[in-house]
């Protein structure tokens, strides 16, 4: 009966993260869990099946699981759990291996399935329903929720107070400074850039742009790009670079595909040749990303306008504005 019982608990917190998940898919600002990985899930392509947020179908799974806690419906049971818990497995390999990120709901809400499948098929059975073993597990379900309010709690420290050391350095008096940690083949990156250079076009205060090269792994082209905007940049194109790399398929950032690009906003062919030969160059892209470390920087796209933080491609252009307002204050 112990057994059944913490299935059932199991179960309720797995809906309780589901539900305060969903609500952060659907709210114009995350509620729950605003830090970068979660947003880094929640703009990717992975994140709404169909057409459908994620989140549904673990409140759809929890829901049908709480319901069997109390139907005997052995086989339905189950199947539903093993199936389930086989689902959650793919959902954390697939943060682990394909997005490279985390997030805090999912890791409460994907145990959660795996747990009560192991429970499940060790024979956790149906719970008789009253009254009183009902108070007794509702409370359950609101764990998540309270987890997520208390991680989410706004600081009273002033604005300053928590902005990296390294992003506070490239802090200049008069201009809003933007810090972008960029991965040009990056999907999420790609789908920031053009919201980014639209609120910077309208941007209602001065602003400069300083741009800190973190190629992923397991972009195969993020390195080559990266270095060559930094050859651009040094020749005075960064900007115009950064466009026409983002702008670009990601399988043509190979070498001879991004020198085609440097010559197209200008560059010096042979002041690029020589700057991408130096080995030294290697060394601005391991600064920048022990930069990103210091950041905290934990997934991507990652913007610092001032100092606020922006996480996530599921920004619009007004709301990137707005940042950049606070920021000139």
């Amino acid at each position: 009966m112990r057994r059944s019982f913490l299935a059932l608990a199991v179960t309720l917190v797995g809906l309780g993260a589901s539900i305060a998940s969903l609500v952060d898919y659907l709210g114009a600002a995350p509620t729950f869990c605003a830090e970068s990985g979660c947003a880094t899930i929640r703009a990717s392509a992975w994140a709404h099946p169909l057409g459908i947020p994620m989140p549904i179908f673990g409140i759809a799974f929890f829901a049908a699981m709480t319901a069997l806690a109390f139907v005997s419906r052995p086989r339905l049971r189950l199947a539903l759990a093993i199936g389930g818990g086989l689902w959650a497995l793919a959902l954390v390999g697939l943060q682990a291996f394909v997005l490279d990120a985390w997030c805090k709901l999912c890791m409460i809400a994907d145990p959660a399935a795996i747990a009560l499948a192991g429970l499940v098929v060790a024979g956790a059975r149906t719970v008789r329903f009253t009254f009183a073993r009902a108070l007794i597990a509702l409370p359950f379900a609101a764990l998540p929720l309270a987890f997520a309010l208390l991680a989410t709690r706004p600081h009273a420290d002033p604005p300053h107070a928590g902005t990296p050391d390294i992003i506070a350095r490239e802090q200049v008096p008069g201009v809003v400074t933007i810090v972008e940690f960029v991965d040009f083949e990056c999907p999420f990156c790609r789908a920031l850039a053009p919201k980014l250079q639209a609120a910077i076009d309208h941007a209602p205060a001065p602003v400069r742009v300083v741009r800190k090269m973190v190629p992923l792994a397991q972009h195969p082209h993020a390195k080559d790009a990266a270095l060559a905007w930094c050859c651009a940049d040094a020749q005075g194109h960064g900007d115009e670079m950064a466009a026409a790399l983002f702008a670009a398929e990601p399988d043509t950032l190979t070498p001879e595909g991004c020198e085609q690009l440097a010559l197209q906003v200008h560059c010096d062919r042979e002041r690029y040749r020589q700057t991408i030969a130096d080995p030294s160059l290697h060394d601005r892209l391991a600064t920048d990303l022990a930069d990103a470390k210091a950041a905290g920087v934990r997934g991507f796209p990652t913007v610092f306008i001032g100092d606020q933080r922006i996480s996530g491609a599921n920004h619009e252009p007004a709301d990137l504005v707005a940042a950049i307002a606070r920021a000139r204050r």
